[in-house]
């Protein structure tokens, strides 16, 4: 595989992955915590009002429900940690990238193209090394990889 291949077929896929995961992710972390705050804002308001009647116990129990319903969500599939940990490796492969394109240290010598490719497959390696743990309950085993689909799935 040569070096236009390399970058093509690797590295900006792998940037775009983690891009797109990262987005994601922010946005469901986003979407949820905007979620949560609009219902809580709105319990005292109907706790307060007549204007529903005998139904204000019922909307206030089934906001405050929604509410711990989003927040287990949130717990469950971390999406502010995979934001923030998809956007770091994205940005940290992009640099990679940009500082082999213009020949700046550590890429400036005649090995230039391995020294890029020990460190995409080194980030992209301690990230999958970690994965299994961070995705796993505490106190249970796990893996130390995560499927290799995982990265070029969509």
């Amino acid at each position: 595989m040569n070096q236009q291949e390399y970058i093509e077929q690797r590295l900006d896929n792998q940037i775009t992955w983690y891009d797109t995961k990262s987005q994601y992710n922010q946005r469901a972390y986003k979407r949820l915590r905007v979620f949560d705050i609009v219902a809580a804002s709105a319990i005292p308001l109907l706790s307060a009002g007549d204007r529903l009647g005998d139904y204000a116990g019922i909307v206030v129990g089934v906001l405050g429900a929604s509410i711990a319903v989003a927040t287990g969500v949130s717990a469950l599939f971390k999406f502010h940690e995979l934001w923030i940990q998809y956007r770091t490796i994205a940005e940290t492969l992009r640099h990679h990238k940009y500082l082999f394109l213009t020949q700046s240290r550590p890429y400036h010598e005649a090995d230039a193209f391995s020294t890029l490719v020990d460190a995409v497959e080194g980030v992209i390696s301690k990230e999958n090394s970690s994965w299994g743990s961070f995705n796993q309950p505490k106190g249970q085993s796990s893996p130390n990889e995560k499927p290799a689909i995982a990265a070029t799935d969509s």
